[in-house]
């Protein structure tokens, strides 16, 4: 059976785990980019606490994803809740610094002409400083996607959702007939859903970015 045979007989299960890939990876994304941008509004006013924010998420992107999922399984079982949790945790790290970075990039002369216009704190930081900080928080939002779209094929080890699953049973069945196209079809497929996932944010980028912040 050659590779597109394989894909041919096996579209139903590899279209549902793209789908629980996507799904995840989207998820997750959408739980590191709140806290991430939390902890950047939180820490971008001091030196100490944005090197310290910066250097706890730096931490925990060494801690090797397999041996994260690993730790997690005693603690929260097998399945989605290590998966979530380690995918969260990893894609914290390109958030937090480009908020803060961002943040701090802010033109401090427009900061204050919102505030001599009256506007409290919370207004200029959702009016003013937010909106301009934007494009490189969606930079660090894209970098972590990217790199979450990788690590998840690792949650398969821990009985999780996704593509992983394919490479994982291609792997463990090395030497059959089926094994090359197993793995082959779990990474291309993880590759063309990072790639689409990357489009949509350039097409959000374009959307929610003036052209003349873009320049």
């Amino acid at each position: 059976m050659n590779f597109w045979e394989y894909l041919s007989g096996r579209r139903q299960q590899l279209l549902m785990d793209a789908y629980q890939h996507a799904s995840v990876v989207f998820q997750c994304m959408v739980v590191a980019t709140l806290i991430g941008v939390v902890l950047g509004v939180v820490t971008y006013r001091s030196d100490w606490a944005g090197g310290l924010a910066t250097t706890t998420t730096s931490t925990i992107l060494t801690v090797p994803s397999l041996a994260m999922i690993g730790l997690l399984i005693p603690i929260v079982g097998l399945g989605v809740p290590p998966t979530v949790i380690a995918l969260t945790l990893y894609g914290l790290l390109p958030v937090v610094r480009n908020a803060i970075v961002g943040l701090r990039g802010v033109d401090p002369a427009l900061v204050d002409a919102a505030k001599g216009i009256g506007m409290s704190r919370a207004a200029r930081l959702l009016k003013v400083e937010l909106p301009l900080a934007w494009p490189p928080i969606l930079t660090g939002i894209r970098v972590s996607t990217q790199m979450l779209m990788g690590i998840a094929a690792i949650a398969a080890y821990a009985s999780g959702p996704g593509l992983g699953n394919e490479i994982f049973r291609g792997i463990g069945s090395l030497g059959s007939k089926n094994a090359l196209n197993q793995v082959l079809a779990g990474t291309v497929g993880i590759i063309i859903l990072a790639l689409l996932f990357d489009a949509a944010y350039v097409l959000i980028g374009r959307l929610t970015i003036p052209r003349g912040i873009r320049v």
